[in-house]
């Protein structure tokens, strides 16, 4: 009986695993085949690998939008985790009368969806345009600014801070450390693995993010990685060989991150504080 019970629960992982694991599986076989083959939903690796990765790097702008998405990404998430872990950190460290109504204020704003926030922003990156040029509309700075921080990571970190060991806080001010010395010397070491969640997080966000950018960028010079792909299949007849080989470059660097992480990235979102 036991052995019936470990068969099935293997057997129901591994179609699980598989059906989970097919998609990207097909995505890798894509790309070494022509565009007919994958229309015609060839299963078997071809030969057209080189030809699809020539073609795609030599047509399109593929390196620019692999540096737009790069800076977009690592920017902006260095700012979050920087802007976030200030934020929940003072939230939960320090005391004051109305911190508790301006920190519910802020979760509120998780109830706005972003779609109904890009009219206003961008009258506001257009309006900037005029007095501040590279945080206007048709630039990077103006995706990274409205992605610098949101509600959820400040309330991540407001929560993991609160295991955070408040003895190590006094212990560093008797040392003679100032604040700003006792969160990037005390506090920064003890979180790094809420530093490590939301890194992943924001990273991901960043790089996958195409409807922001579809809006506030406006020249094929600065689009990134998603709009690029999004381009790709626009034509009436596009070439799904290139378009695979495009979308398995765009999940590498996601991918990467999340698996060297992954171990913080667990630990993070349980809540874990390392001493």
């Amino acid at each position: 009986m036991n052995k019936l019970k470990l068969f099935s629960t293997y057997f129901i992982l591994s179609i699980a695993t598989l059906v989970s694991l097919f998609p990207f599986l097909w995505m890798l076989i894509s790309m070494t085949n022509k565009s007919v083959d994958v229309s015609n939903g060839r299963l078997l690796p071809g030969t057209h690998l080189i030809e699809n990765l020539k073609s795609l790097f030599e047509n399109y702008n593929v390196g620019s939008a692999l540096y737009n998405s790069f800076f977009i990404a690592i920017v902006a998430t260095i700012l979050c985790l920087i802007v976030s872990s200030l934020a929940g950190y003072g939230f939960e460290i320090y005391r004051s009368k109305g911190k508790d109504i301006v920190f519910n204020i802020l979760l509120l704003s998780l109830m706005i969806p972003f779609a109904a926030l890009m009219v206003p922003l961008f009258r506001f990156f257009g309006g900037v345009s005029q007095t501040i040029p590279f945080l206007g509309i048709n630039t990077l700075f103006a995706v990274i600014l409205p992605y610098v921080t949101t509600a959820f990571f400040v309330f991540l970190f407001r929560q993991n801070t609160k295991m955070f060991t408040r003895e190590l806080i006094e212990a560093g001010r008797i040392d003679g450390l100032s604040e700003l010395g006792i969160f990037i010397h005390i506090y920064m070491p003890s979180m790094k693995n809420t530093f490590a969640a939301a890194g992943i997080i924001s990273f991901m966000n960043n790089w996958n993010n195409f409807l922001w950018p579809l809006v506030i960028l406006q020249s094929p010079d600065v689009q990134t990685i998603p709009l690029l792909i999004s381009n790709l299949g626009s034509g009436y007849s596009p070439d799904f060989g290139i378009i695979y080989t495009a979308i398995v470059i765009g999940t590498i660097p996601t991918a990467l991150v999340f698996f060297f992480l992954q171990k913080y990235f667990v630990e993070g979102m349980s809540g874990s504080v390392k001493g």
